[in-house]
């Protein structure tokens, strides 16, 4: 099966280039428009600043690319933000793909970035096959997309947000499966497996 990791200097492609090795997949790393067109599925991962990842999508036209792909997509942290309408972060335009804005955590007396542990629940998608409620998920984030049509899982933290989010082809987590343990480990299977 030939997977892609889209390319765009955003971190923590490397951890999930190694999560992928342990379910027996070689994915490659790429930012060409061709390469990308011709794998079976992609993944999108990302940790990093929306502005400047955006900029990067541009100057590769691939932020024209994603919205167009049919293949099954998946999108990480960063990779599910940029995948919505809009972010806060550097008030940036994304890849409209989910109709949802990206809001920065507020709060006076709980910390800011949701770095750590936690449960998401409300699972509605092939991502949880097998999974029970709630399962945990190692998450790192100053950004959340609000609960909308497109979420499929939620998490709790200031406030319920949406822990994933499907449109379609296209799949976007908030948490970094491969970070999570072996729930990180099925999830991954799951899209690439059953997607």
């Amino acid at each position: 099966m030939n997977v892609v990791i889209i390319k765009y200097n955003a971190g923590n492609t490397q951890s999930v280039l190694f999560a992928l090795q342990r379910i027996g997949i070689d994915a490659i790393v790429s930012d060409d428009i061709e390469t990308i067109n011709s794998a079976d599925k992609i993944i999108f991962p990302g940790v990093g600043h929306a502005q400047a990842a955006m900029q990067y999508l541009k100057e590769k036209k691939l932020d024209q690319l994603i919205p167009t792909l049919t293949q099954p997509f998946f999108g990480i942290c960063l990779g599910m933000q940029l995948m919505c309408k809009s972010t806060e972060e550097g008030n940036t335009n994304c890849l409209n793909i989910f109709d949802v804005e990206v809001k920065k955590f507020q709060s006076t007396h709980i910390k800011v970035p949701h770095v750590g542990w936690n449960t998401i629940y409300n699972f509605n998608s092939i991502l949880f096959d097998t999974l029970l409620e709630p399962a945990f998920v190692y998450s790192v984030h100053s950004y959340y997309a609000t609960i909308c049509e497109n979420t499929i899982a939620q998490t709790n933290y200031i406030l319920p947000y949406s822990a994933a989010l499907q449109k379609n082809n296209f799949y976007g987590v908030q948490f970094h499966p491969e970070k999570s343990s072996e729930v990180g480990t099925i999830i991954l299977k799951n899209f690439i497996e059953k997607s």
